[in-house]
């Protein structure tokens, strides 16, 4: 019994790796769901990322603020039920890295501090995680419990 916890203690527990990797895209498609809804459906919100937008000079802000409301209320839509999440944690990742880029580097992080507070502020953003777990969905799949494995089973793409 020693043994088996031992080996479990180092190199972890396999057969219930399915359960992080949900509750991971579930919980991400869920919280992504919501702000797409947001910036698409309640008007404040809306208006205020288009602002923010033009702000920032983003070009297009109209557009932008519709594409990337859809991008992510429908993605994240997608990444709840597991469809096309390779192709989906792409796109928020890219919109992760936008935002990182544009806004919280920015307009977040404390001018003239030293390289490691830097650093720990950037580690600190939201959208640093949200980059590191869609890596991780990237390179573990979506998990079983995914329309993504059903279809891949299906297709005889399956491991």
């Amino acid at each position: 019994m020693f043994s088996n916890l031992m080996k479990i203690a180092l190199t972890g527990a396999r057969h219930w790796e399915w359960l992080p990797v949900l509750v991971a895209r579930v919980s991400l498609g869920l919280f992504f769901a919501v702000s797409g809804y947001n910036k698409l459906f309640i008007p404040e919100k809306h208006t205020g990322l288009i602002e923010l937008m033009a702000e920032i000079g983003m070009p297009l802000p109209e557009f932008m603020a519709l594409f990337l409301g859809c991008v992510e209320f429908f993605g994240g839509i997608l990444l709840m039920v597991g469809l096309f999440t390779t192709f989906i944690a792409i796109a928020l990742t890219i919109a992760m890295v936008v935002a990182i880029g544009t806004v919280e580097i920015e307009h977040v992080i404390p001018k003239d501090i030293g390289p490691l507070d830097w650093m720990s502020w950037f580690l600190y953003l939201p959208q640093v995680m949200y980059i590191i777990l869609f890596v991780w969905l990237i390179t573990t799949g979506p998990g079983k419990l995914s329309l993504d494995h059903y279809l891949a089973s299906k297709l005889g793409a399956g491991r």
